[in-house]
């Protein structure tokens, strides 16, 4: 009676070890993050990336730009339909520990050969030369989690679950990004597209003067005809911001799931800004906050629980199935209860033998699947603050161009001013004033352009940092 005895507390032994993991799991490596991010302004406690697309994004414009390309882009929409995908199979992989059960309804009639065993005894003992069988039972098979596969597989499904998640996010994020990187270059095209209007007009002004002093005798027909080329550089200038702002409201509406068309716009270039501190917070921060990073996170957890499940692979496994239901011989006593119910149950361990090299060679491979998602997670730390080190250097480098910009073109519209006056004193020539209309224009559409090169590092920084939720 000892042999049963210890074999069954073996069995139970072993049902209590379920959950219990045969892998150490890798601790997420979190120490070579700095404290700080380069070029980082002094009070750096919070961060630009806590504030809503709302908050951050002030023109009512582009916010309700914004909300259209949330609601109908189209990649947007993918993503959601594979985060749903995911979410099905994790729910499904809960369902792990459950026991199977299967309803099983047979009905079978056969005539053995009349010299076989079976002939001979059915037509001796049942007195017909056909063997009937009806059955309907319920089938169950459970299979103990001893060694935590069964947690591990849950814990896999669930990694891709977020992952998948943080997949959406990151589309989301871009998307933002996008939008807003795309209004701010249609109003600076719109900017530009003024300032050419203005200088073609002022060009005029300037011509119709030449025109007159030529008609004296004051200037030769030279005057004229550098005038004339001056105008049309800026009148070409009109047609080609034309064709620019029309591809630019093409490429907004694509992104906010519409047909191509006009974009309305009431705000300007000028009016354009952000929160005045565009404080970045610390780095550790971007763990929770750049899908990237936290999916690299979630990477990690998916090859420890990979790991897990091929280690418990190569243990034994416990199944353990049970059957009962009615059986009968003859159609007309099948539902015949108590007679025709039947029962079985059974227990048994599966110990892989010939297999056991191949399912070493799986769990080797994961352990290196899990140390090349460590090296990836480290890679995408790096990567995450290097982004916001850049943008908060591009920011302040644009700040101090900007600056001189505006400068040089309050100055050089007073050489014109200047310029005009002194040429119809006599005392400038005509070369002097189209000069300085000329330097006066390219001035103008480089502060327009680095004003929204600014703008796109502010939009840039803030995505950097994970901001968009």
């Amino acid at each position: 009676m000892k042999t049963p005895i210890n074999k069954l507390t073996a069995l139970i032994l072993l049902v209590f070890l379920g959950g219990c993991k045969v892998s150490k799991d890798i601790i997420l490596p979190t120490a070579s993050i700095p404290e700080t991010f380069r070029n980082a302004p002094a009070d750096s406690s919070s961060s630009i990336a806590k504030l809503s697309v709302q908050q951050f994004f002030t023109d009512a414009t582009l916010s309700k730009l914004i909300d259209t390309a949330l609601l109908k882009n189209y990649d947007l929409q993918i993503a959601m339909k594979n985060m749903t995908a995911a979410e099905l199979l994790f729910r499904q992989s809960k369902l792990g520990n459950l026991p199977q059960l299967n309803l099983n309804v047979t009905a079978n009639s056969s005539r053995p050969s009349d010299n076989s065993l079976n002939g001979l005894s059915a037509g001796q003992f049942l007195g017909t030369k056909h063997i009937e069988d009806f059955n309907a039972n319920l089938g169950l098979s459970w299979e103990a989690d001893i060694w935590g596969k069964i947690g591990s597989q849950k814990k896999a499904a669930l990694a891709t679950y977020l992952q998948s998640a943080e997949a959406r996010k990151a589309v989301q994020m871009r998307l933002i990004a996008n939008v807003a990187q795309g209004y701010y270059r249609l109003l600076m095209l719109d900017t530009q597209m003024s300032i050419a209007k203005r200088n073609v007009a002022l060009n005029d002004s300037t011509l119709t003067m030449i025109k007159m002093q030529f008609d004296a005798g004051q200037v030769s027909s030279l005057a004229i005809q550098q005038a004339e080329a001056q105008q049309l550089v800026a009148a070409q200038l009109i047609p080609v911001l034309e064709q620019d702002i029309n591809i630019q409201e093409n490429a907004l509406s694509i992104l906010a799931g519409q047909l191509p068309g006009a974009i309305s716009r009431q705000g300007s270039l000028e009016q354009a800004n952000f929160p005045v501190q565009l404080a970045a917070g610390v780095p550790s921060a971007l763990l929770a906050q750049r899908p990237d990073v936290r999916s690299a996170e979630l990477a990690l957890d998916l090859a420890n629980a990979q790991v897990g499940v091929a280690k418990a692979s190569m243990y034994p496994s416990l199944n353990i199935t049970a059957t009962a239901g009615l059986n009968a011989f003859k159609a007309s006593n099948w539902f015949n209860i108590p007679a025709s119910l039947f029962g079985v149950v059974a227990g048994g361990i599966t110990q892989p033998l010939f297999q056991r090299n191949q399912l070493k060679t799986q769990f080797e491979v994961a352990k290196i699947e899990r140390e090349k998602a460590v090296l990836q997670f480290r890679q995408s730390v790096l990567i995450a603050v290097g982004e916001v080190s850049d943008e908060l250097m591009r920011i302040e480098k644009l700040k101090q161009q900007q600056a001189i910009a505006e400068r040089r073109v309050k100055t050089l519209k007073t050489a014109v001013k200047n310029a005009g006056l002194l040429f119809n004193n006599g005392m400038a020539n005509y070369l002097e004033v189209i000069t300085a209309q000329s330097n006066a224009l390219q001035s103008e559409l480089e502060l327009a352009s680095i004003k929204t090169a600014e703008l796109h590092a502010t939009v840039a920084l803030y995505r950097a940092l994970g901001g968009g939720f």
